[in-house]
């Protein structure tokens, strides 16, 4: 635009001195080597406008050819990048629609074009994954490996989705696949509840029951973990540690640890339960005897019950006789009556489990709703059985089939 103005201004300066020019031209005389140019003023202004003129018409031809062959390169160059991020949308959509086969082909193809290589690859794997095919699997986990590897920092969330996948694959290599990447990373685990819900549930896959118990206590802390998850944790963790110290040493080093367990940590009846289950396998009948006692003089609730029915206590004598005292003030009640036949089916008291799962069979009839479950039926047909009563051991067990079809 300037070079244009100063044309322009040069062309008026010409038509304004051109009246003087005419009538005293001048002359200019321009020596280069051995030749000589001779030329008036006004015919050196005139071709200085031309080349000037000249050069601005090139210029903008060449500016104008040149913005049009960029927008064709740039077109042509970036059109496999285009094509790459639809590959890409386009698989997303597929993985929401369930389609997995067609959004890991997808996801595989728009990685390298889309420049989405860590995304790509990690929604391939997870495509691959939910087709469970796991060499398909690793093969992209493998590719997002070495992805990340070029990168300073490491992607907590693709870290996370990575061990998912391969514990998912319930392999022993992709365990041990899944151990490593943990361990890599270990100083992430207190600050990531996800990381660290993984590697609890690593160690108990792979029976590390104390380092799993070791990690509880933070669990609990954490917010984002349901108090039914720690719960379940806790029953396998601990029922876990508890089996190792006594199969590995002796019942004097598993009640030593249960003493160092902190008290509100013994209170919690899925740690207590945990505890009571290898006594009660054990037969270690005294320290049982000891800890359930007192929970049963008092008014436990349903759940403690029906935990209690499923401890293989053998001798369970003095647990009857507390329940007893319980049926003595309340000789209908649903509950104590069926503690009572499953304590007695432990001890082997056939007749005691018989009488008492038939009374509570016999409340039916006053309730709108039965007052047994089928554990209950199950342990009345084997009582009969044991008694010899085969015929009415058959009709519990057609009752069984009728109420609780599989």
């Amino acid at each position: 635009m300037i070079l244009f103005i100063i044309i322009i201004v040069l062309f008026f300066t010409v038509l304004a001195l051109s009246p003087i020019l005419l009538d005293d031209p001048g002359y200019i005389l321009i020596s280069m080597s051995n030749h000589i140019f001779e030329m008036t003023v006004y015919a050196a202004l005139f071709w200085l406008t031309a080349i000037l003129v000249t050069l601005f018409i090139t210029y903008k031809v060449l500016r104008g050819s040149f913005n049009i062959s960029f927008k064709a390169w740039h077109t042509l160059a970036f059109a496999s990048k285009r094509r790459g991020i639809a590959n890409f949308n386009k698989g997303l959509a597929a993985y929401m629609l369930d389609d997995y086969k067609t959004a890991e082909q997808l996801f595989a193809k728009s990685a390298e074009p889309a420049k989405r290589q860590q995304s790509a690859y990690l929604l391939a794997a997870a495509s691959s994954a939910k087709q469970q095919l796991d060499a398909n699997t690793n093969h992209y986990l493998t590719l997002l490996e070495q992805e990340t590897a070029k990168l300073k920092t490491s992607d907590l969330a693709s870290l996370i989705v990575k061990v998912k996948l391969l514990m998912n694959q319930e392999r022993k290599e992709a365990y041990e696949k899944a151990r490593e990447l943990i361990d890599e990373n270990h100083k992430k685990i207190g600050h990531d509840a996800r990381l660290l819900t993984l590697e609890i549930d690593l160690c108990l896959i792979e029976k590390r029951f104390e380092t799993a118990v070791s990690y509880l206590n933070a669990a609990r802390k954490d917010k984002h973990i349901t108090d039914e998850t720690v719960q379940a944790w806790e029953a396998t963790a601990y029922y876990g540690a508890f089996k190792d110290i006594i199969r590995q040493q002796d019942k004097e080093k598993l009640q030593a640890y249960w003493q160092g367990l902190a008290r509100k940590v013994k209170q919690r009846e899925a740690v207590l339960f945990a505890y009571c289950q290898v006594l009660a396998e054990q037969n270690i009948t005294e320290p049982l005897t000891r800890l359930i006692t007192p929970m049963l003089k008092k008014q436990p609730n349903v759940d403690f019950l029906k935990q209690l029915r499923s401890l293989p206590i053998k001798q369970s004598e003095p647990l009857i006789a507390i329940v007893q005292k319980h049926l003595h003030n309340d000789s209908k009640n649903a509950q104590w009556l069926s503690c009572l036949g499953h304590l007695a089916v432990m001890s082997e008291q056939w007749s005691m489990a018989e009488k008492a799962f038939t009374t509570l069979v016999r409340l039916e009839a006053n309730q709108t709703t039965p007052q047994y479950d089928k554990q209950d039926l199950l342990a009345l047909a084997q009582a009969m059985t044991e008694e010899g009563q085969h015929q009415a051991a058959n009709e519990v067990w057609l009752k069984i089939n009728t109420q609780y079809p599989s």
